[in-house]
């Protein structure tokens, strides 16, 4: 998690920059806003991480909910019937 609000903030202060940079603004501006779009990207980033793994468990739930199923249906149904 740590690593992807990192890469937000990352994200985040490189864009804010260049934004800031492209309007022509002082440099200490240019670093506050620069700052202020890292925080913001980093705990936007963060939070959508979060979201993203917990819907990655959710469906694995499923699958293995799924295969649980799949697998008693198997097991009911004998499929080595022997005819006379």
């Amino acid at each position: 998690m740590k690593l992807i609000m990192v890469l937000g903030g990352l994200t985040g202060f490189g864009i804010g920059a260049g934004f800031s940079w492209a309007q022509g603004s002082a440099w200490p501006s240019i670093v506050w806003r620069a700052a202020v779009t890292a925080l913001v990207a980093g705990v936007l980033l963060r939070w959508w991480g979060r979201l993203w793994i917990k819907c990655l468990r959710d469906a694995q739930l499923e699958r293995q909910a799924q295969a649980a199923v799949a697998n008693a249906r198997k097991a009911e149904t004998p499929s080595n019937i022997v005819k006379k």
